[in-house]
This record gives structure tokens, sequence and C-alpha cells, in this order.
């Protein structure tokens, strides 16, 4: 098999490609005048098994594009299998009609992965499970929950004494914050909560015991700030003894990092599925773990036909 990084999350490719020994395929990657995307495949690829590596972030469209490209090139390179990884993926929000006559944006999305040439699509935490069945290929939807699982019990190892809760910022991700509940055996709790439109919300309630608990909030992707902010100052206000964050996918768009800073907010932990910017880097409340090691055990499991659901029993 060989691995082939595009430009959105070189690091996480680099180190991945670490993880499995394994050097990236050269490729040219660049733009003419004008901003159309140019790929060239500088090794032969013919009955290979190929993944590429590229998160659709900010700049959102450009780097679909690019990764569409990619995939073409290597469909007509004549490789055997065309794995897409996806850490981050982008549209994924839009993944029902929100109102008349708006799109489905994220099986659009599918849509173009699978014309382009992909054969396999492997993501990490999809914001909604129902995407896995707008594609027509296999599909494979990794957790961070183990990640933040050891990361959590590295950082608080004591967990009894210091009254552990786990906390769903929404009644929509009750069931990924009840998976990682179950893995630490501790109590969950939920805020809920009214969205008015796109990045504005209310905290309504606080579903759940939290007075003199140490929160741990929990969900897939951190936009704006708001909702995250919003819901460790509700958490505080029922009495929590402290509020800590464990997001899969940093978007921290705007005054995002500025927000957390100025919030309650002990510490926000994300992954790396998203390259950090100047001033995430800055914030001292925000910190990045890694998912290298798993997506490159997933890409074995992948190459090798072997189980990928087993790297997270």
């Amino acid at each position: 098999m060989k691995i082939v990084a595009c430009n959105s999350n070189m690091p996480l490719a680099a180190a991945v490609a670490e993880e499995l020994d394994l050097p990236l395929c050269k490729t040219s990657i660049r733009r003419f005048a004008d901003g159309e995307v140019f790929v060239e495949v500088l090794e032969n690829v013919r009955g290979e098994d190929m993944f590429v590596i590229q998160s659709t972030s900010m700049p959102t469209n450009d780097h679909l594009m690019e990764l569409l490209i990619v995939l073409d090139a290597l469909r007509r390179g004549s490789a055997r299998r065309v794995t897409a990884v996806m850490p981050y993926f982008g549209y994924a929000r839009q993944d029902r009609k929100s109102g008349p006559r708006t799109p489905i944006s994220a099986k659009l999305v599918a849509n173009l992965l699978t014309e382009a040439g992909a054969n396999r699509i492997l993501t990490m935490d999809l914001h909604a499970m129902q995407i896995q069945g707008f594609f027509d290929i296999p599909t494979d939807n990794l957790y961070a929950a183990p990640l933040f699982v050891r990361d959590i019990l590295a950082r608080h190892s004591e967990i009894k004494e210091e009254n552990l809760i786990i906390v769903s910022p929404d009644v929509g991700g009750v069931v990924r914050a009840r998976q990682l509940a179950r893995r630490l055996n501790v109590d969950l709790a939920i805020i809920d909560k009214r969205r008015e439109r796109a990045g504005v919300s209310e905290v309504m309630n606080v579903i759940g015991d939290v007075e003199g608990r140490y929160c741990v909030l929990v969900d897939d992707i951190v936009d704006s700030g708001g909702s995250l902010c919003n819901a460790a100052e509700a958490l505080m206000k029922h009495g929590a003894a402290g509020v800590e964050a464990y997001v899969t996918h940093g978007v921290l768009t705007g005054n995002a990092c500025e927000k957390v800073a100025n919030s309650p907010i002990k510490m926000l932990t994300i992954t790396d599925s998203i390259t950090p910017t100047e001033e995430q880097l800055k914030t001292a409340n925000i910190r990045q773990i890694s998912m290298a090691s798993l997506i490159a055990r997933a890409i074995r499991a992948v190459a090798d036909e072997s189980s990928v659901s087993s790297l997270f029993d």
C-alpha cells in the first residue's frame, strides 16, 4: 500500500506514515495562476492499495476539490483500490433539509467522492451517523473515545476523588457522551439548549446533578465556541467544581479561541484532525492530542482486510 498526503494536514499525514513505517508517496500538488488545482503522482501506483489523507477543513472547498482531483488522478493511474482518509469530514453538519429549498450537502459530497474514484471512506467522529448511509461504498467511522479515555485517565488518575461526570452539551450528542461515560464508569449529564439559528444557542436547563462534580464536556465539533462556553457557564452556575472539554474536531472559527480563553473551561482538548492555527497554539487552555496511531491502525486493518471495529472493543 501507499500513502498520499494532500495539503490540508501534512503533519498528521507524516505522523501516520511514520506509524506505518512507510514513506509518503511522491506527488506534486500545485495551483495555476487562476487557482486551478493540478496534481501529478510521481510514482507508479498501478495495482496499489492507495490511502489519501485529507481533512476537508477550512478553506473547505479548496481542500475538497484537491481531494477529488487526487482521487481522479489515482483512479486514472490504475490504482487497485483508493481509500479517502478524511479525519475531518467537511459539510457533515448539512446532513438533512433544514428548511424548504435547502440542500443536503453531505450527500452531495458523498456522491462527489464516489464519482471521483474513492472505493472506500475512512473518517473520524461523523457529526451524524446517518451520513454513512449516504455512501454506496464501504465507510468506516472511527471514534475518538479511546483516545479521550486514555487521556482522561492519564490526567485524572483518581477519578473517584475528583467525582468526575461526563456531560453532553446537547441532546443530539448523548450517544457519544454515554459511550465515554460507560468506558469510564461514571455518571452522565445533559445540557438542554435551544438553537435559534446557526452559531447561536441558549442553554435552557441542565439535566442531571452536577453540584460539586468535576464536569467533562464531550462533543464532536467546536466551531464558534459559543455553545461549549455557554454550557460551561451553565454548569458552573449549577455548582460544578470545575469544567473541562474534549472535542474531536477543533474548527475554531472567528474569535472562538478568545471565547474559550475567557470561559470557565479549564482545558479544551482536541485532536489533530485539523491543522491548528497560530491563535489556537497561543491559547493556554487549548491543547491537542494526536490521532495518528489510531488512523494508522485503521489503515493497516483495511489493507490487511481485518476488522476495523475491533479497534474499539
